[in-house]
């Protein structure tokens, strides 16, 4: 199956990254960043997605109340 999800900024790859590890630390989730993950449950890797998504609307959020301001 090919990977059709193009990043937007590609700058941001790292900083994504970052944010997965962070995540899947903080739920306890084992997750080798530059290694094979395909042993990780489809639970854990939809709770790091999940986590990952919440957090980014949260910073857009943040961001968008700072202009109304």
């Amino acid at each position: 199956m090919a990977n059709n999800n193009t990043l937007v900024v590609p700058q941001a790859k790292a900083a994504l990254n970052q944010l997965k590890v962070e995540i899947a630390q903080e739920l306890g989730i084992p997750f080798q960043p530059n290694a094979y993950n395909g042993n990780l449950a489809t639970r854990d890797a939809g709770a790091i997605g999940g986590n990952i998504t919440k957090r980014l609307v949260q910073i857009a959020e943040q961001q968008l109340s700072s202009f109304q301001r």
